[in-house]
Formats: C-alpha cells, sequence, structure tokens
C-alpha cells in the first residue's frame, strides 16, 4: 500500500476511534438515565441473568427456512379455535405462506380465519419519508387490502423513533401456540420459502429461523403483543392466562422496547443486549452468530477481547452473515476489520474468528450458475449452553431503537440439536460429519470449506460448495463507517 494510503488508513481509524468512543458513552448515559446502564458493565456467569423472567416448563421447536417454517405457521392460523394475533415489520396482502396448488394469499387466508376467530393485525407503518421500503403509500395499500369486504381488524404503528422501526414478527394462535423469529410475510428484498437446499433458481435465495412456542412462555408473547395493540388501537384484549407445562425447557423472551415510544415501557426495555452481552462476556469454548448485521460497538468489544485474549485454547468465533446486507455492509466489514486484527495477536498463530456467507450454486461445477442467499437470522449460540432466536440484528438500531422480540433459553440438548441442524445445511454434510469437538470441525471443515472457495472464487472458477468466507473484509476494512453510522442513527 502506498504512504498516501497508510496515512489514509491511520486517519480513518483514529477518527473511526474517535466516535465510537462519543457513540458508546452515549449509550452509556442514555442507559444510565433509564435505569439500564449496569447492562453494559455487568459481569455475570449466568447468561440467562434476572432481568427477564425465566419461565419453565416449555417446548420449543425451531424451524429452520421458509420452506419448513411457513407452513406450520399457516396450518397454525387456519386451525385457530380462539384469536390469532400477528405483529410484524411489514405483510403483503398476495403473499402465500405455501407454494401448494390452490395456496391462499395471506389476505384470503387471514379474512377466511376472521370469519370463525378474532384476527387482529399490527404492522410498522413505514418511515415517514418514502426513503426505504416499505414506504407508507405501500403499508397503507396493504392495510386497505387486508381490511377491505374482511372482518381482519389491522392497525398501523407509527410511535417509531425517528429512522427506526418495529421490527419484531410474531404470531400467537389461542394464546396457547407463538411464533417468534426473523420471518416477514412479504416477498420484499428476497424469497422466503427457500429451503435448506437453496437451490440457485431464484434471484435472492433466503436463511431465516424461526421458534414455535408451547407452554406458559407463550403468555408473555401474548401479553406483549396485547400492550403495543392497546396502545395503537385502543382497544383492551383480556390478560394472556400462562398455558399449562408442554415441555422441559426454560424460556426467557427478551425485549427491545425504545424508551419513550410506549407507556407500558416508558424507560424502555433492552433485555436483548443484556442477554447478548451476559452471553457473550460468559463464552469459554465458542461463539456461534447467524445474522443480517453485525456492528454494534458494544458487542464487538466483547468479541475482541475474548479474541485478544482467549478464554480457551480450543476457543472460536463463527460468523454466518449476508454477502450484501440490505444496508450496513461497509459498517460490518469495518467492525470486522477490527476483530480480525484482534484475531492476528494470537501468539501462537492459530486463527479464532471466521467469518462466512453462503451461496446457492448448481453441484455440478461446469454449471455456472450461482446466486447469493441472504442471511436473515437472528441466530446467537453460546458454548452450547446458551441460545437466542428473534428479530433483533447486531446493531444500534435493533439493540437500542427498534421495537425488537427474541426468545432465550439455556436447554443445551435443544441448543446443540439446533446447532447441528444448522451446521449441516451450511456445511452440505450429515449430521455426523458436524457432530464432535466444535473447534475441531470449525479448523477441519469450516475453515478449508470456505478459504478454498474464496480461492476459487478469486480465481474466477465457479463455487462448488455454499459455504464461502464473506467477501471484502481485511484487517484495513473501513474503520471509520461502523461507529459513523451508529453515531447517526442513535444521535
Amino acid at each position: 500500500m502506498s504512504p498516501l494510503g497508510t496515512i489514509i488508513d491511520k486517519v480513518d481509524e483514529r477518527i473511526g476511534d474517535g466516535i465510537e468512543t462519543v457513540l458508546c458513552a452515549h449509550h452509556t448515559r442514555r442507559l444510565g438515565k433509564l435505569g439500564w446502564r449496569e447492562v453494559l458493565g455487568e459481569r455475570s456467569d449466568n447468561p440467562l441473568g434476572v432481568r427477564a423472567p425465566l419461565r419453565t416448563g416449555n417446548s420449543v421447536e425451531v424451524l429452520v427456512d421458509g420452506e419448513d417454517a411457513l407452513p406450520v405457521v399457516q396450518a397454525a392460523i387456519q386451525g385457530a379455535r380462539k384469536s390469532v394475533h400477528i405483529a410484524n415489520w411489514h405483510a403483503s396482502p398476495d403473499f402465500r405462506l405455501t407454494r401448494d396448488p390452490g395456496s391462499p394469499t395471506l389476505r384470503e387466508l387471514l379474512a377466511s380465519t376472521a370469519e370463525r376467530v378474532p384476527v387482529r393485525l399490527l404492522l410498522w407503518a413505514g418511515p415517514p419519508l418514502p426513503v426505504f421500503q416499505p414506504t407508507r403509500g405501500l403499508v397503507k395499500s396493504a392495510h386497505e387490502a387486508f381490511t377491505r369486504d374482511s372482518k381482519v381488524r389491522c392497525v398501523l404503528d407509527s410511535r417509531e423513533r425517528t429512522m427506526h422501526c418495529h421490527h419484531e414478527k410474531l404470531v400467537i394462535v389461542d394464546d396457547e401456540t407463538a411464533f417468534v423469529g426473523g420471518m416477514d410475510f412479504t416477498a420484499l428484498e428476497g424469497d422466503r420459502h427457500d429451503s435448506i437446499e437453496h437451490p440457485p433458481d431464484r434471484p435472492l435465495g433466503w436463511h431465516d429461523v424461526v421458534t414455535r412456542l408451547r407452554g406458559p412462555i407463550v403468555a408473555d408473547v401474548a401479553d406483549h403483543f396485547r400492550r403495543r395493540w392497546r396502545e395503537v388501537a385502543q382497544e383492551d384484549l383480556p390478560e394472556p392466562v400462562p398455558p399449562k407445562p408442554a415441555g422441559d425447557t426454560n424460556v426467557q423472551l427478551l425485549r427491545t422496547i425504545p424508551d419513550g415510544t410506549y407507556d407500558f415501557a416508558p424507560r424502555g426495555e433492552f433485555t436483548i443486549l443484556d442477554g447478548y452481552l451476559r452471553a457473550l462476556r460468559s463464552a469459554k469454548r465458542l461463539v456461534y452468530l447467524e445474522n443480517q448485521f453485525l456492528w454494534s460497538p458494544e458487542i464487538v468489544e466483547v468479541l475482541m477481547d475474548k479474541l485478544c485474549d482467549p478464554p480457551d485454547p480450543r476457543f472460536r468465533v463463527v460468523l454466518v452473515l449476508p454477502r450484501k446486507p440490505s444496508n450496513g455492509a461497509d459498517t460490518t466489514r469495518g467492525q470486522l476489520g477490527r476483530m480480525l486484527a484482534a484475531d492476528a495477536v494470537d501468539p501462537t498463530g492459530q486463527k479464532l474468528l471466521l467469518a462466512t456467507t453462503i451461496n446457492a450454486h448448481h453441484d455440478d461445477p461446469a454449471v455456472e450458475d450461482t446466486a447469493p442467499v441472504y442471511v436473515h437470522a437472528k441466530v446467537g449460540i453460546v458454548d452450547d449452553a446458551w441460545m437466542t432466536i428473534g428479530s433483533a440484528n447486531l446493531n444500534e438500531h435493533s439493540l437500542f431503537n427498534d421495537t425488537e422480540v427474541n426468545i432465550a433459553t439455556d436447554d443445551r440438548e435443544l441448543i446443540r440439536h439446533t446447532r447441528l441442524r444448522l451446521w449441516a445445511e451450511h456445511l452440505q454434510r450429515p449430521r455426523e460429519d458436524v457432530d464432535g469437538d466444535p473447534a475441531e470441525v470449525i479448523d477441519r471443515l469450516w475453515r478449508p470449506t470456505a478459504e478454498h472457495q474464496a480461492e476459487r472464487e478469486a480465481n474466477g472458477h465457479p463455487p462448488t460448495h455454499r459455504l464461502t468466507l464473506l467477501p471484502g473484509v481485511s484487517r484495513r476494512a473501513g474503520r471509520l463507517q461502523g461507529p459513523l453510522r451508529g453515531l447517526l442513527v442513535d444521535g
């Protein structure tokens, strides 16, 4: 690199460090005023913590990708006996939850169900200015379609903070079954019907994860919807009665509720941030993250501390991120550049961090038909001892400013099963091949596969595997982008 380039990089790094210091100080002051400051500095070996109630006796089923998840959601709605409540970032009336012949549109599905039971749909109203999707005009059209000649009650929530949104994705059926995850009921930006095979016959594949919940935790999900609905729709709903135990899994409902948005939480709630920070600080052997974004300085600082001072020789961090996020690509790569620099100081020379993405491709390498798979899942796994799944990204939007809902659990059997299922999908291997010591599997399968595919791409050859290194990441990735974006969106 030229001397001028080196100087520019140094200036970029210094300015980025300075802005990040200002941003983190702003977060500390803000949470301090709201009574949440301890979240940023508290250390504990208990990743679940006490800030969110722990519900015992639950059943949690993890549904991976739309072909697996969406038909289950549709069946639950069709089988409703008492009520259907949905909260989402956006929902398209013409969206079909399955591609089966004769499958109803979402409007038809909800209208038909509303003939039997109350159906309530709570959607974000869209940004005040049409600078990104879904615009308010698009949302109003959707509202008209859902309610026209229909008993569906659809309400638009415009109580978002400036430059932010209502991002949670919830379905509650009869106050007995709840779905919490990252799936939107729309075709905006990508194909939600993708499968674990991720065939390359679509412009943009879509990897997502949803949980189906039964048991007492459902009352927490239902009560969250009830509180939002009451303030926005001005309709009181009965307080949900906790369902009977349905399994053996402990579950917490984690939320981001920005302060000053709702009367039921005037000081906000930041238990998603609390959960991630607790879990990451407690990590001993493995951090596995699937997410749409990774540019929260609070999250990155904890990961950097772990990389600089590994808690165990076999400590590893694996990231699965989209090749090109809908926004924030440079910010994610800027923070990853910092993490790669931290990873490089390991005295043994062992690489601890692996940042990857996934593609759709033909099994026949002679067929050069490939497409990216958009990683929209929001999954965090630490040491097979803690797992969170939901709607929250690892950025300032989701951890401080958007409404978000995740669940967290310490069910080791469920967590390990979920991790192995995801690893088998991404590595295109049978489950038994990805079982065993995580560090050994990462060093033997994850890293060689991703590095080999990145080398093929660099040499202009078609991929022979789904997994590859996340492109555009280096130690010199723009340091300024992440902190500057964070300061702009949370100023």
